[in-house]
């Protein structure tokens, strides 16, 4: 599917989106260098067009699962950006009433089954969805996104297992960024990539990440497959972190260049890219796409302003909602 079949109105939106979680994670970095924010937040920043193109597949009624980084996921999906700072800060109109923090949080409202801070944790949790989707038959999809730093878990390989003997309606999405924490990915995962879900009987779509319209197109064609009772897809998803591991990683040198990080930026970073396309295509001129920009700048200061002047949660509900 090409840009013109996707339709001017979600070619726009996409592009809204993926600013939306750009600007949203340069303020969680800000929070954190301000001391503002407690505990350490995972950004997302470059990733974006993985996150955006799986979820612009789905329906409201379809699910994710995402991980410990995971706020890209969570507004694709539709979250509130002032709900999402005011569970960063902490507060009790945050999703998770500030329990949650960065890493945990879940939007039942929009099928959002939650973040996790555990690399793989999730892949359970969304293929018991995806099970539960089939015995129902409600016709729902789920979207499993992990990092390649999860092909070392066996959780993952075992629902890979099951998934695929029960033609569970499920997109595994790993998002290659590189790097397992501060390690190359080369260094700890032995083989191909590819072939792992393969071994299964799972089809797999090898992806530019930076590029939303293939993310999207291939995203599209996985769910359809899983409607149709198809079973599930593998899509390997390569892009970048502009970051380091987490916020408190700055000093990045001793596991990759200065010049690999510009690189990225400025050759393949995937908001650029899809400006570009909605320039060339005619969707979109630099005029609305700069009001667009300015206006997600707006959301996201509003969004900061109400999670700091929001009230933190009462004492007598430190143990509510809590299980373990």
């Amino acid at each position: 599917m090409g840009i013109e079949q996707l339709g001017s109105g979600a070619a726009v939106e996409m592009y809204r989106t993926m600013v939306t979680i750009r600007k949203f994670e340069e303020q969680v970095n800000q929070l954190y260098l301000s001391a503002i924010m407690p505990g350490l937040a995972h950004l997302y920043s470059g990733e974006e067009a993985v996150a955006v193109g799986v979820c612009s597949a789905l329906t409201s009624e379809d699910y994710i699962t995402s991980t410990h980084r995971g706020h890209g996921h969570c507004l694709a999906k539709g979250a509130d950006v002032r709900l999402m700072f005011a569970e960063l800060l902490g507060k009790a109109d945050g999703y998770c009433g500030g329990k949650g923090g960065s890493m945990h949080i879940a939007d039942q409202e929009r099928n959002n089954l939650g973040a996790n801070a555990i690399v793989g944790g999730s892949a359970g949790i969304a293929t018991g969805a995806a099970f539960s989707a089939k015995k129902r038959q409600s016709g729902q999809v789920v979207a499993c996104f992990f990092g390649e730093g999860a092909l070392g878990q066996g959780i993952l390989y075992e629902v890979m297992n099951m998934a695929s003997l029960w033609k569970l309606p499920i997109l595994y999405v790993c998002e290659n960024n590189l790097y397992n924490e501060y390690t190359p990915y080369q260094e700890v995962t032995a083989g191909s990539i590819l072939k792992r879900p393969e071994a299964f009987g799972i089809p797999v779509e090898d992806l530019d990440g930076q590029n939303v319209e293939e993310v999207y197109d291939a995203a599209s064609r996985a769910v359809a497959r899983a409607r149709a009772g198809e079973g599930p897809t593998f899509l390997h998803c390569r892009t970048y972190r502009y970051q380091g591991h987490h916020v408190g990683d700055i000093n990045r040198t001793y596991y990759r260049s200065r010049e690999e990080e510009q690189l990225w930026r400025t050759e393949r970073d995937p908001i650029q890219l899809w400006r570009t396309r909605l320039v060339a295509a005619g969707i979109a001129d630099e005029a609305l796409l700069d009001r667009i920009d300015r206006e997600v700048e707006e959301l996201v200061k509003d969004g900061v302003e109400f999670a700091k002047n929001a009230p933190y949660p009462d004492e007598s509900e430190v143990a509510t909602h809590v299980y373990a």
